[in-house]
């Protein structure tokens, strides 16, 4: 893998806490989305500055509290004027990248709490050595690109979304490069809905994010444990009930 770790950047993207992970409001109220989030970002940061094949990491956002967390970790933070998306936050990452001529981006997403330097370590030694060059790591359900490394690091337009995995795939060869495909546990699962929140809380792990859900007692709620009427008070409920 010796050949393949030169000027090999990590980016998170990172929206605003204000509105994070909105499509969990059916189980999880606003604050503790907003922790899972922090405990996720923690995780995945934790995780890319742990792992000895990268040059650097960066995260890209324009939330000052998600900066300050990023101050806990030896990271880089390209700071967004307006928060214009995940798409628009990878791309102007990889314009600002190549543009200092680093061969190669691994983007993830600040959601993926089971991530670990193995994972990287496999991405990037899946990673063919030639430039240009395309490997992606898919969520579990095949639709999101949950990891992607690339040579350069703007080799191919972004498109994230809940449906990304197969147009990137196209993207790739219709530039002529057959992306590499790697298919991890620890990528697979990104925390957006419901169904995700109970695949992770399903089983014990040692990362910040299970422990954050097991301390509120959300785990026990989420694995069927409880019922609904026993569901933890959030820190604004408790607030109101003193």
């Amino acid at each position: 893998m010796s050949g393949k770790l030169q000027a090999i950047w990590a980016v998170v993207p990172v929206k605003d806490l204000k509105n994070a992970k909105q499509r969990l409001s059916p189980v999880l109220e606003t604050e503790q989305r907003r922790s899972l989030l922090r405990a996720m970002l923690h995780d995945v940061l934790a995780a890319l500055t742990e792992t000895a094949c990268l040059a650097g990491v960066m995260l890209v956002t324009r939330d000052t509290e998600i900066r300050k967390i990023a101050q806990r970790f030896p990271v880089k933070v390209l700071v967004e004027r307006d928060n214009r998306g995940h798409t628009a936050a990878v791309t102007r990452a990889a314009h600002a990248l190549a543009a200092k001529e680093l061969r190669s981006m691994l983007t993830v997403p600040a959601d993926i709490p089971l991530m670990t330097p193995a994972d990287i370590e496999a991405l990037i030694g899946a990673h063919a050595d030639l430039s240009p060059a395309v490997t992606i790591a898919p969520a579990r359900d095949e639709l999101g690109s949950n990891a992607m490394l690339c040579s350069p690091p703007d080799v191919l337009p972004f498109r994230f979304g809940d449906n990304s995995f197969f147009p990137h795939l196209q993207s790739a060869r219709e530039l002529g490069i057959e992306p590499r495909v790697v298919e991890r546990t620890g990528l697979g699962l990104d925390i957006d809905t419901p169904d995700d929140l109970r695949a992770f809380a399903a089983g014990r792990s040692a990362t910040h994010a299970y422990d954050y859900l097991e301390r509120s007692g959300l785990v026990a709620l989420l694995r069927g444990n409880e019922e609904p009427s026993a569901r933890p008070l959030s820190q604004r409920e408790r607030g109101k009930s003193k």
